[in-house]
């Protein structure tokens, strides 16, 4: 961890016009988080004294989407460049402490590589975070000479040589707040876009003779920023790459590695399959020997020992206990519960109900705000009508009960324990006592009825 003077600096100023979108740049999605909290959640796990955000006035977006009290936000109202941002965010920070700075857009930056800048600071004045790739094209230069750094020239203002120089600047480095606060006061806007770069306050740095180290990363994707929806891609299958390796050497077997998609954070236990085409997305948790099938949709989910979700089922936000069998083409919404030993079959949708032990509704229901008991056996095409166009209401259903093909429950409404209920009844009284529920019908028959034929 970082000493306890140190400061994160975060750069989210920029407004992402090459995205060609109107989200801002750094809202946008990466592996199940927006890409400025994978930043924050990296400058947040060095323990810093402070973080300081800057974020661009037109995109108060950020500032809602974020809603994190512990940052310090500070607004750059024109784009006069990252020296510029600097500078704004140096009222936050003292003279005595060291300051580290990092960018919204950059959200592969590991605590490693922190740590090492950190520890090269003990020795210099400033250290910079660097790269050695094949195509350096975008980056900003680093020239030495005799070994020693003088000065990053942005890419647009470089010749022809400078151009072949392999190693490159991330834009992250480490200073002390004085240093920083004298050099930044020195750089202009003498250059093609007309803005302050940060990057200068390396070539004044030089001047004073100042020790310069560079630290490099541990690998060229660290330094792999977002400009475009094309870069975020190429970000995104990174960054599922890892996901699958990890889970992979974990143990869970992933059927097809190149056609799974992990949004979130998977905990999950022994024996864990996974097939074909499957998105998690949020946080999910998987017991022991838990089996999820092609096409299936997990989000935000429990789901324990034994249970099976077959093919192409969606689950939202549910808690699913031991020994279940869901789908296939079900689908689970908010605020479910289902307990051990439940099965759900195709094409059944329950949402915002709770559905105790050993009970089925296998085929072509939908069940809303409901309480079903255990040992509850529901028939095909059955409903609770549990909305009036305004209100929701609410489905009791005891243990035991016995529910017939195409039954509507219309709610609010409470049926006991050990009651049948006749295929295609109308329920639309409670009832209180076990027995056979029915509604009376005459079956009709025309005799001499001649089938129309086509015209």
């Amino acid at each position: 961890m970082l000493k306890k003077e140190t400061n994160v600096v975060i750069l989210a100023a920029g407004k992402g016009t090459r995205m060609k979108s109107s989200c801002p740049k750094v809202l946008h999605i990466l592996g199940g988080k927006t890409i400025l909290e994978h930043v924050i959640n990296i400058a947040k796990s060095v323990k810093p004294k402070k973080i300081i955000l800057v974020y661009n006035n037109e995109e108060k977006e950020i500032k809602s989407k974020i809603n994190d009290t512990s940052i310090h936000w500070v607004v750059q109202k024109e784009q006069k460049g990252t020296g510029d941002a600097i500078l704004k965010a140096s009222k936050n920070f003292s003279d005595n402490d060291d300051i580290i700075v990092l960018y919204g857009d950059m959200p592969y930056i590991s605590i490693e590589s922190i740590k090492k800048l950190f520890n090269s600071k003990k020795k210099s004045k400033i250290s910079l975070l660097t790269a050695y790739t094949k195509n350096p094209n975008g980056y900003g230069r680093v020239l030495k000479k005799n070994g020693k750094v003088i000065k990053i020239i942005e890419e647009l203002d470089a010749n022809f040589r400078e151009k072949k120089i392999k190693e490159v600047y991330s834009g992250t480095f480490i200073a002390s707040g004085k240093d920083l606060k004298r050099w930044l006061n020195k750089i202009n806007n003498k250059n093609i876009k007309k803005e302050f770069y940060a990057t200068d306050i390396i070539h004044f740095a030089n001047l004073e003779k100042s020790i310069i180290k560079t630290v490099q990363t541990l690998n060229y994707q660290e330094i792999l920023g977002v400009n475009n929806k094309l870069q975020l891609s190429i970000l995104e299958k990174i960054f599922q790459k890892k996901q699958i390796n990890d889970l992979l050497l974990s143990g869970v077997t992933l059927k097809d590695p190149y056609h799974f998609i992990l949004r979130g954070i998977l905990k999950h236990g022994k024996n864990v399959e996974i097939d074909t085409g499957v998105i998690l997305e949020g946080n999910i948790v998987l017991g022991n020997n838990v089996k999820i099938g092609a096409g299936s949709v997990i989000k935000n989910s429990f789901i324990d020992n034994q249970t099976e979700i077959k093919e192409y089922t969606v689950v939202e936000n549910v808690k699913i206990g031991k020994k279940c069998i869901i789908g296939p083409f079900a689908h689970l919404r908010p605020n479910t519960i289902l307990d051990n030993q439940i099965h759900i079959g195709n094409f059944v949708e329950i949402k915002d109900s709770t559905v105790k032990e050993k009970s089925k509704i296998k085929h072509l229901s939908y069940f809303g705000n409901a309480e079903i008991g255990s040992q509850v056996n529901v028939g095909a095409g059955s409903i609770t009508c549990n909305y009036d166009g305004v209100n929701k209401f609410k489905t009791i259903i005891g243990d035991n009960v016995l529910i017939g093909a195409s039954t509507q429950l219309i709610a609010p409404i409470k049926v006991t324990k050990n009651t049948t209920i006749a295929a295609g009844t109308t329920l639309i009284k409670d009832v209180n006592t076990p027995c056979l529920v029915y509604n009376s019908k005459e079956q009709k028959q025309k005799k001499n009825w001649i089938r129309p034929k086509k015209l």
